[in-house]
């Protein structure tokens, strides 16, 4: 798929989401983080989402997952639906980070819905361990 001289497509995610909304529409969005930003508070979205650092490194944890931090030229992706996303922020100090991100939407829902504390305390067990300091 990719040529000799580097020019070219290049497969950087191949991912068979569980499901996508009926009806759901796409929506690519820029995210750009200053440094140290802790990104969007626990959310989640209707629908799957694919995306790609650009510059920087973003720190992201999905429900059920550890904590990992994703780079610039990798990519990530989210299953939406009732999965929360905890994290999404800047993961330095430094310098900036910039992300690119597909979303599929389900018709007459908001793209990003916040999680309250209530329902993050009822699903606290579904939260894989925090790393300790």
């Amino acid at each position: 798929m990719h040529s000799e001289d580097g020019f070219g497509p290049k497969m950087l995610a191949d991912i068979k989401p569980p499901f996508i909304p009926e009806g759901a529409s796409g929506m690519t969005v820029l995210v750009e983080w200053a440094p140290g930003d802790p990104g969007t508070p626990p959310h989640r979205h209707s629908g799957p989402c694919f995306g790609y650092v650009l510059e920087g490194a973003v720190r992201w944890e999905l429900e059920g997952e550890p904590e990992h931090v994703i780079k610039a030229g990798e990519t990530f992706w989210e299953p939406g639906g009732e999965v929360i996303h905890y994290q999404n922020g800047n993961a330095s100090s430094d310098v900036p980070a910039k992300y690119i991100v597909f979303m599929m939407c389900a018709p007459d829902q908001p793209m990003l819905t916040l999680v309250d504390d209530e329902e993050l305390e009822k699903r606290a067990h579904l939260r894989a361990p925090r790393p300790t300091d």
